[in-house]
């Protein structure tokens, strides 16, 4: 799989399937959430609440991801996960690491080939960034080792975050051969 670092808008993003940083309601909310609910319409929301009123009746639990269309926006599908709320107090860095891997499995049960996620939880949740790029980098490589998906696209709001993710990516990929 190929791994993409980008700066730009999730709600732009052409692929295959958009994952929304979600919160449980699945009703939509502020940051990237509100603004997949914005553009991609209402049939969105729609499948939400039928989500909602089917299978979860109390709202989706952190970790976890479910599917509905993509509405207007370029994709075909939204794949909405809920992040944790950061804790100094508690490691929640599993659940965290669920999002990334619950949404490519279930973009794998769609057959998605291409998916672009936002940086779950370091928005209003508070984790902190460089963790957060960690986490997601971590898991988007060791799925790539896997196979399944061509590509899959980390997209980022601030140029800050972008830098801060290059050298993530540069830290992650170790030394480069025959180098010590």
């Amino acid at each position: 799989m190929q791994l993409e670092v980008v700066l730009g808008d999730i709600t732009e993003q052409q692929v295959d399937a958009v994952v929304n940083a979600a919160n449980s309601s699945l009703l939509g909310g502020a940051g990237v959430d509100g603004a997949i609910h914005r553009r991609g319409g209402p049939e969105i929301l729609a499948d939400c609440r039928r989500l909602r009123a089917e299978a979860y009746q109390n709202g989706l639990p952190a970790g976890q991801a479910v599917a509905t269309t993509a509405g207007l926006l370029p994709a075909t599908w939204v794949i909405h996960t809920v992040g944790p709320v950061y804790s100094e107090r508690e490691d929640r860095s599993a659940i965290l690491r669920s999002c990334y891997r619950e949404s490519l499995r279930v973009a794998g049960e769609l057959g998605a080939r291409s998916i672009a996620f936002p940086l779950i939880s370091a928005g209003a949740y508070r984790w902190p960034v460089r963790h957060a790029l960690e986490i997601a980098i971590g898991e988007l490589r060791a799925a790539g080792r896997q196979g399944g998906l061509g590509a899959a696209r980390l997209v980022l709001w601030q140029p800050q975050t972008l830098a801060l993710a290059q050298d993530v990516l540069a830290a992650d990929a170790g030394p480069a051969p025959g180098t010590a």
